[in-house]
């Protein structure tokens, strides 16, 4: 049942993955079903920002989920120092997001497909697109916190029905995570029931437990 943990309204609880999620994009029945309840409860607000433990699996589920019902989307990670979607995912490490900030690479470049498996398919009408962090860099806020990272996230934002953003940990990289906030129209923190501090770095709507 959704309620609240101290001031923070939790917004959704997934179960945790089972064998369903063998295959990259794969979720099973009960996850989709939460995530695709966020998502549509999220629909108009804005690129979405997830930080927290579980933020690349929230994130990765929210996408696909929009996915499924036959939108436009793009997801996108901005965790440059603890990249991990790349290799869950089983796409390319690079280039990335991190590349295309140093100039490194081209926006087309960049760009990932990645067909959904299993209930996921659902009435998708094109792969979801996703952009990889790209190698790491320990201390990427210079990067993240630049006039070409906001213009990257402007460009996804009109050109996608919904912008997924995998951000940094709450204890990771708070001015980084601060920078991308302020594109966000929300924020939400993944994670177990204990995860959001009482003052966190930044204002988050809600929160999403995972395995609860």
């Amino acid at each position: 049942m959704l309620g609240r943990r101290g001031k923070h309204p939790v917004l959704a609880e997934v179960p945790g993955r089972d064998g369903a999620g063998s295959r990259p994009g794969a979720l099973g029945r009960a996850a989709l079903d939460a995530y695709a309840g966020l998502a549509s409860r999220l629909a108009g607000t804005g690129p979405l920002l997830l930080t927290g433990s579980a933020k690349s699996e929230v994130a990765l589920g929210v996408a696909a989920a929009a996915t499924a019902e036959g939108g436009r989307v793009a997801l996108l990670e901005c965790d440059i120092a603890y990249p991990t979607l790349a290799s869950t995912l089983g796409l390319a490490h690079s280039p990335g997001l991190h590349e295309y900030l140093r100039d490194e690479a081209e926006a087309s470049g960049i760009l990932q497909p990645l067909v959904l498996a299993g209930p996921a398919s659902g009435r998708a009408t094109e792969p979801l697109a996703v952009i990889v962090a790209g190698q790491p860099q320990p201390e990427p806020v210079a990067l993240i916190d630049s006039e070409r990272c906001d213009h990257a996230i402007q460009r996804l934002s009109k050109a996608y029905d919904l912008l997924v953003i995998d951000g940094p940990a709450l204890d990771e990289d708070p001015d980084s995570l601060r920078a991308l906030a302020e594109h966000a129209g929300t924020t939400l923190v993944a994670g177990g029931k204990a995860e959001v501090p009482k003052r966190p770095p930044l204002k988050v709507a809600g929160l999403v437990l995972v395995g609860s």
